[in-house]
């Protein structure tokens, strides 16, 4: 059974859900978020976990493991999710959460990966699913697609080009993940 930790829009959660894998529970860092939304009008069970109702980050993830884990969830599948999670969280579900992210791994790290391809002048970037260990965006690759850099390219359209890759590669390595 699948999990998804999501903080705003919630395009690859749509993309898991479209795909019909077993979403059986949806956490968020963010209450009102669409992902949320998302999530509820296919009748999956949502929760928001946000920092300012827990005494720090490890008692928060530590609360939304515990939640997820109430639901059977073995893997979890971060889907713009923003935040770093915590040792407590990544033992509860160890080698099983994964994590996309919209640039070539390990060449572009962190939280803005558009914007670093772009100013790095590079002439491709990539949809990536990797695992997470506790790093920024460090855990081992498992699957990537290459999306060129286009003449004129912004934030913008490149963004939109790398997320249609990964709302087609995420899916497919969920499914291939799942026991």
């Amino acid at each position: 059974m699948i999990g998804v930790l999501v903080s705003g829009e919630g395009t690859n959660l749509q993309a898991l859900i479209d795909a019909g894998l077993p979403i059986v529970a949806v956490a968020s860092n963010n209450d009102g978020v669409r992902a949320l939304e998302r999530a509820e009008a296919a009748g999956i069970t949502t929760a928001a976990f946000e920092l300012e109702d827990y005494p720090d980050r490890e008692a928060r993830d530590d609360a939304m493991g515990a939640w997820l884990a109430e639901h059977s969830v073995d893997l979890v599948v971060c889907a713009g999710y923003m935040h770093l999670l915590r040792r407590c969280f990544l033992e509860r579900f160890p080698g099983r959460v994964i994590n996309t992210h919209s640039a070539p791994l390990p060449e572009f790290p962190g939280p803005h990966p558009i914007h670093d391809v772009l100013a790095a002048g590079v002439p491709e970037t990539a949809a990536t699913v990797h695992y997470v260990d506790g790093g920024v965006d460090t855990g081992p690759v498992i699957a990537a697609e290459r999306v060129p850099v286009q003449p004129g390219d912004d934030e913008a359209s490149l963004r939109a080009r790398v997320q249609a890759a990964e709302h087609r590669l995420l899916p497919q390595v969920v499914r291939g993940l799942i026991p």
